[in-house]
């Protein structure tokens, strides 16, 4: 009799170990996918971030280039008068 009891008794305590490590590999698994989800989160973040410093970057590149043609332009004003100033200069 104490046999069969002791059988019994190791029996429920393996189901209920069987039913505890479900439960442990459960809470595991969703720690795990809770992890995951704020990681991509922050991804997400990071690449708006990227997005948004791409975005003035382009905007400044515009300003140079803006920058650039009155830069040729006043180049160019300079190189007229430099040579209405030697004109002046050998003519004279």
């Amino acid at each position: 009799m104490k046999r069969l009891i002791g059988r019994i008794d190791m029996g429920n305590a393996s189901k209920r170990l069987d039913k505890l490590t479900d439960e442990d590999v459960q809470m595991a698994f969703a720690q795990n996918l809770k992890a995951t989800h704020d990681v991509d989160q922050r991804v997400r973040g990071v690449a708006n971030a990227v997005v948004a410093v791409g975005d003035r970057v382009d905007g400044v590149n515009d300003r140079v280039a803006c920058v650039d043609g009155k830069v040729t332009s006043v180049d160019d004003s300079v190189n007229v008068f430099g040579d209405k100033v030697a004109e002046v200069i050998h003519g004279a």
